[in-house]
């Protein structure tokens, strides 16, 4: 008995001398930010946009003129004003494609300024973020600005477009980390992680929030916990203001809308509980009602009207309302002028568009409509011609429409009958639902792994 004793005693000895040991050597108190792998800069872990490089190409800016510097074009209406004449007809293969890049999986549509289009893509193989500056002539790359980002595939990742604001683009990934970098040069300026600094909470499908910009103000909406809107710098990226976000309100898949109404410039977005209204100057809550949610996926931007009207819109049975401001007692309150059922109209993922007090979409069912303001159909394209969850846009009294399955389709712009011009299959793929852009008569489409431009220029 007396052998294991004297083991038992050792093993004692040499346990406690280990322990002391380990702890004068190896146990450290934990700091915030440090649990990362060794050689990996914390910042880049907290922000990974922060965390990047740029890689240049052999692309170059293009001489061509027009601009589509961001989400829904100039203006934010998805209506170009440019001069350029657009054929009315095509040859019976389709208007010519100037060039075509293969991209990550996703629905991020492109902005265009001085020859220049931006993309915000994702490399699925190297697990990478990217922001691409392409040529407008060939589409070849100039640089890209790339971060390690782990992203899962989910109906596919990319569903923003960047914004061209004078010397800056800024944009939005899958995750909610903004990023802004030299328009020319891809060098980063700012970056932003709105989970881990703002509280947002990424949405389901990943965000399709597209960053407002607003003179030397970006704004956006995390939905966090205090801070429902948010505006930083442009120049900086240090924040200007936030606005409290007392109902806990989250981060949809919608972008915001800017509002003039009763002397004041605010910013609507339609949150996950409802719709609410910041201030321009210093992001006060100026209004928020509940008369206005979708339970599943809030996906088109507000759509905004003369006189302090603002229509809503939505899929998954939401269908759409038309939201009425006023003053009362020196407050801003709402009220709801109609309602209607998604068979009448409602728009699942992109905005419609308004012309001439006229009210353009497609509504669930696949038909392109046009509505009068009060919400009565004045026409449809009917089950004959079915165009899905694809994009549109308006263009020197055309419509451009295209399908899921990326044939684009050309309609005369009438508020008063359905005028069906010409049709194409331009894309080969799936889920053709990337935002279109226009600039100078070239027309930039995309499907879920292609991005094209054609040309749409009168001859």
């Amino acid at each position: 008995m007396m052998i294991p004793a004297g083991v038992a005693m050792a093993a004692t000895l040499v346990l406690a001398v280990w322990l002391s040991r380990r702890a004068e050597s190896e146990l450290k108190v934990r700091m915030p930010g440090t649990d990362h792998p060794p050689g990996v800069d914390a910042a880049a872990v907290m922000n990974p946009a922060a965390g990047g490089k740029v890689v240049p190409g052999e692309g170059t800016a293009a001489a061509l003129p027009g601009a589509w510097p961001g989400f829904r074009g100039a203006g934010l209406t998805g209506i170009n004003a440019e001069a350029t004449k657009l054929a009315r007809s095509w040859p019976a293969g389709g208007p010519r494609e100037l060039w075509a890049i293969a991209a990550g999986e996703g629905y991020g549509g492109v902005a265009v300024q001085e020859g220049r289009v931006y993309l915000m893509d994702y490399h699925q193989e190297r697990r990478v973020s990217m922001l691409r500056c392409l040529s407008l002539a060939d589409g070849r790359e100039i640089w890209r600005y790339e971060y390690p980002l782990s992203v899962k595939r989910n109906h596919g990742m990319t569903r923003t477009v960047p914004t061209v604001a004078g010397r800056w683009v800024v944009a939005m990934d899958p995750k909610c980390n903004v990023l802004c970098v030299d328009r020319e040069t891809g060098e980063l300026r700012w970056a932003l992680n709105l989970v881990r600094e703002y509280g947002a909470t990424v949405p389901p499908w990943y965000t399709g929030q597209c960053p407002l910009v607003e003179g030397d103000a970006v704004i956006l909406a995390p939905g966090g916990k205090d801070a429902l809107f948010l505006a930083v710098s442009l120049s900086t990226g240090k924040p200007l203001w936030t606005t409290p976000n007392p109902r806990g309100w989250k981060m949809t898949h919608a972008s915001i809308s800017p509002v003039e109404f009763a002397g004041r410039r605010m910013f609507v977005y339609p949150a996950s509980g409802g719709v609410a209204a910041a201030a321009e100057k210093d992001g006060a809550l100026l209004w928020e009602t509940t008369d206005w949610k979708i339970s599943i996926a809030t996906v088109p931007t507000p759509l905004v009207l003369p006189e302090g009207r603002i229509f809503l819109s939505g899929g998954y049975n939401a269908g759409s309302v038309m939201l009425q401001l006023r003053e009362q007692d020196g407050r801003i309150v709402t009220g709801t002028l109609y309602r209607l059922a998604p068979e009448v109209f409602g728009a699942t993922q992109h905005s419609p568009l308004l012309l001439d007090g006229k009210i353009y979409g497609i509504r669930p069912n696949g038909h392109f409509v046009c509505l009068d303001a009060s919400g009565k159909i004045r026409w449809s394209s009917g089950p004959a011609a079915q165009f899905g969850l694809g994009p549109f846009l308006i263009a020197d009294g055309l419509i451009f429409a295209m399908n899921d399955t990326g044939v684009l389709s050309l309609m005369e712009l009438s508020p008063d009958k359905y005028v069906p011009l010409a049709k194409a299959q331009v894309l080969k793929g799936r889920e053709s639902w990337g935002p279109m852009a226009l600039v100078g008569g070239r027309l930039i489409v995309r499907d879920l792994t292609r991005v094209a431009c054609l040309d749409v220029a009168a001859k």
